[in-house]
């Protein structure tokens, strides 16, 4: 790996050092037409549980709770299937996560950006 992936909106404009453009939510950005974002790989299945997404609500205050049922989530599988293949991917250079989230500092994409850059 070549360091901490970046985490960047969908709604950003690409930038030449992105590297491999991976989108990690479950469901496709609003707003966005498939044939018109950026992206080499969606890896859905890394993406935090409805149930898990709707409990968290985006609430700062629950960051930290979120963080370790989302680490629990993906020690199993498809979780786990699915954030080896963001390793994989991250083997050949930069890698940026991408989420359609507003607050990227505490989403599930800082999350596995994390856990991605202590494998490094």
């Amino acid at each position: 790996m070549t360091g901490r992936p970046r985490v960047r909106r969908v709604y950003d404009e690409p930038a030449s050092e992105d590297g491999v453009r991976v989108l990690v939510d479950r469901l496709w950005p609003r707003g966005i037409r498939k044939d018109a974002l950026d992206l080499d790989d969606w890896t859905k299945d890394v993406a935090p549980s409805a149930e898990l997404r709707e409990w968290f609500g985006h609430d700062p205050g629950k960051f930290a709770d979120f963080t370790a049922r989302y680490r629990d989530e993906l020690a199993t599988d498809p979780g786990r299937a699915a954030l080896e293949r963001l390793r994989a991917l991250s083997r050949g250079g930069p890698l940026t996560l991408l989420t359609a989230t507003k607050d990227v500092t505490h989403s599930h994409a800082a999350v596995l950006a994390g856990l991605l850059g202590e494998d490094r």
